[in-house]
């Protein structure tokens, strides 16, 4: 077994409402590992995911710490440089998808309003992600990735965002101040900015594959 603190709290990036990410990479079920803790991986699916350069390899390979080896080895040093990353263009217009769902849920129903504004960040943040690893080649893991991004950051205030953020943290973690009906209409007067955003981000990602 071998067990890997990865997210905020290696990159030093702590505040409040931080969770704390861990990693149990197993051969199999194991009893002690408690699946709402950890994020549980056989060793299969870890050399899959370094074979695919997918972005969560990358993530581990870039910013994990060893807590744990069963064996004293580092498992995932030992496994090297994930492949590179071939599915950014899929993987942008899944997230690209994704917030287009979110969007069309927020207009047409008032019943999940901050459960949809949780799910336009977390489209956000996954679409900057990709993009910043599959196109500029700077990853950025963080939750601000789509601030990051040099002349392609996401278009929008600040304030506005971290209503964005509010809400995803509310919806995973169940902490934080409530979203007022105010702040939901300030953030759905910006949704039309978000799709242009993300639209212009999948089409230079498929300008970047075609080089």
């Amino acid at each position: 077994m071998h067990i890997y603190g990865f997210g905020s709290i290696c990159r030093g990036e702590i505040s409040l409402g931080s969770d704390i990410d861990i990693l149990a990479i197993v051969e199999s079920y194991d009893s002690r590992i408690d699946p709402n803790t950890f994020s549980v991986y056989s060793y299969k699916r870890i050399q899959e995911l370094w074979l695919e350069g997918n972005p969560f390899a990358w993530h581990l390979s870039l910013e994990s710490r060893l807590l744990f080896s069963s064996d004293k080895l580092d498992y995932l040093k030992v496994l090297g440089t994930p492949e590179n990353y071939k599915n950014c263009v899929r993987d942008c217009e899944k997230f690209f998808s994704l917030f287009r769902e979110a969007h069309a849920s927020i207009i047409t129903s008032n019943n999940s309003r901050v459960f949809d504004l949780s799910t336009v960040f977390l489209s956000i943040r996954n679409i900057a992600t990709c993009f910043s690893l599959g196109v500029i080649e700077q990853p950025d893991f963080s939750r601000n990735s789509a601030l990051r991004l040099g002349v392609n950051s996401i278009p929008l205030a600040l304030d506005t965002y971290h209503i964005l953020e509010r809400a995803r943290i509310l919806c995973t973690r169940g902490y934080g101040k409530n979203i007022t009906d105010d702040e939901i209409d300030t953030t759905l007067r910006r949704l039309n900015e978000i799709h242009k955003w993300m639209y212009n981000l999948v089409e230079k990602a498929k300008e970047h594959e075609r080089v």
